[in-house]
């Protein structure tokens, strides 16, 4: 029988989840790194032992970390916080400046936000990982202020990607309420060259020539905060997914509207439909559906808990536009916690299994894709990311 193991980071360490193919009964493994804040957790597609770990601090900095034993030990591949040995950053503390040159040929060592104010690009964390689908120890990382990195050595260096940067728009970016993040990292099945990549608030961007050019992927978003509502880029998009099998099919949960994409991202249009609030951050695709999505609506972008306390996920099993509330097992009545952006996951046994984490610690999870939901572990720090591994 297959195994699932589902990774947890949240804003006081990380947990290790593991059950069988009927998903009712769970280990619970962790505290890892205990007190510390793990943004994001994700095991490689190539090595089912492989995963990795972003670790943060505020007096410390930022650390990755590694296992090649599914999470039961774990090392510091490019040394410890203080040493900074990981060739990506340079500068002070736990703030770096890094530069690279735009399309004038100048270093690009600041951004202009839209009231005119000169700041300067740092580091501050990672905020995603997502290994590459062949080779265990290639990752890229996606930081705060946005850019991608690439590791080819298992997170022992990394080397910045920096046709990003140097589109020319950075100076039209801006950050939002969590910073300015590089938050969402997809990688083509089809054509690894081909990489899409979400920054709030920027946008979404495409490379087709594995990084070194980019393109922003926002025609037919609109958001009424910005200078021009339907500026090429300066839009807060929340998280991309796709279904494997449709690369090219893109859902993204906007800062507010739910959109769909049938042309990689060239054009958007909205699939909000009968949701009742269409501001969140998490969406997430059936594994064998590729027409079945999943969202957490939540009240507002000033109240970030579900509408009228009540917990509910919804589905569409068209692609957008028409939604159903997945709510029986989960609260409905005074609950205020929140989903983000890379709390949700789901897994390929059959049927799907779908997780999400709460910012009030709890995880859940369903074994029949929704329509019912049990929750795996309860009282856990603040839930930052939730990823699953489908092991044979």
């Amino acid at each position: 029988m297959s195994k699932v193991r589902v990774l947890v980071g949240t804003r006081k360490g990380a947990f290790v989840l593991e059950s069988d193919g009927k998903r009712h009964a769970w280990n619970v493994n962790g505290p890892f790194f205990t007190g510390w804040e793990i943004y994001h957790m994700k095991g490689s597609p190539a090595d089912p032992n492989r995963i990795y770990a972003s670790q943060s601090s505020g007096w410390f900095g930022q650390v990755i970390q590694r296992s090649s034993d599914g999470g039961k030990t774990w090392e510091t591949p490019g040394g410890g916080p203080t040493q900074d040995p990981r060739g990506w950053m340079h500068g002070e503390s736990n703030k770096f400046v890094y530069d690279v040159s735009g399309e004038t040929g100048k270093p690009l060592t600041t951004h202009q936000f839209y009231d005119g104010t000169q700041h300067p690009w740092e580091f501050k964390r990672v905020w995603h990982l997502e290994p590459s689908l062949g080779d265990p120890d290639a990752v890229y990382a996606g930081v705060e202020d946005a850019a991608i990195f690439r590791s080819a050595d298992g997170a022992r260096s990394w080397q910045e990607l920096p046709g990003l940067r140097g589109h020319g728009t950075g100076p039209k970016w801006q950050p939002g309420a969590g910073g300015m993040c590089l938050h969402t990292i997809l990688i083509d099945p089809q054509n690894p060259k081909r990489i899409y990549i979400a920054i709030s608030a920027a946008g979404a961007f495409r490379t087709d020539d594995g990084g070194k050019t980019w393109s922003p992927i926002n025609q037919g978003l609109r958001s009424q905060y910005i200078p021009d509502p339907n500026a090429e880029v300066g839009h807060c998009v929340h998280h991309i997914a796709f279904h494997p099998s449709r690369p090219g099919v893109l859902f993204m949960q906007k800062h507010w509207d739910v959109m769909r994409s049938d042309d990689a991202g060239d054009s958007w249009r909205e699939v909000s439909g009968n949701l009742p609030t269409d501001f969140g951050f998490a969406i997430d695709v059936h594994a064998h559906e590729p027409e079945t999505i999943y969202v957490v609506p939540i009240k507002s972008d000033s109240e970030h808990f579900p509408l009228d306390g009540k917990l509910r996920v919804y589905r569409s099993r068209t692609g957008g536009n028409e939604w159903e509330p997945l709510a029986k097992g989960l609260p409905q009545s005074h609950c205020y916690v929140n989903v983000l952006r890379d709390a949700m996951a789901v897994d390929r046994l059959e049927p799907c299994g779908i997780y999400f984490g709460t910012t009030g610690g709890q995880v859940y999870g369903s074994a029949d894709a929704g329509d019912s939901w049990e929750p795996i572990v309860r009282d856990l720090p603040p839930v930052l990311s939730v990823e699953v591994q489908s092991l044979p």
